[in-house]
């Protein structure tokens, strides 16, 4: 599964920038394997992400502004959902992905797959 992050290269706002630059610096943190798309200067990934963003997630302008975060084909979500996932420590779950081997998450899920199967 390729996590697909859509960018822009040269965007004027600094907001974004920021944005942009905290959900690649923390999965990179995380050792996520990701995709950077820039929707700048690749007419091709900005109508892709356009058409791909849920109608109930896009803004009131109708156009979504990056960072919005794909697992392949399937919606994440844009950078406050991710934000809320970090926070509440469910990015692996936020991005479609199993927790790494060894983590808290890891664990937690091992727990309830046991006790469903002593159940």
């Amino acid at each position: 599964m390729v996590i697909k992050v859509f960018l822009a290269s040269s965007s004027g706002s600094t907001a974004i920038k920021k944005k942009q630059q905290d959900v690649v610096a923390f999965l990179e943190a995380l050792k996520v394997d990701y995709t950077p798309l820039d929707i700048a200067c690749n007419e091709e990934n900005r109508m892709w992400m356009r058409k791909n963003v849920p109608e109930d997630k896009k803004p009131s302008t109708g156009i979504p502004l990056p960072p919005q975060i794909f697992n392949e084909e399937s919606y994440c979500g844009d950078y406050d959902t991710f934000f809320d996932a970090k926070e509440d420590n469910t990015v692996y779950a936020f991005l479609g992905l199993p927790p790494p081997p060894g983590s808290k998450a890891h664990v937690e899920d091992e727990e309830e797959q046991e006790e469903e199967e002593a159940e």
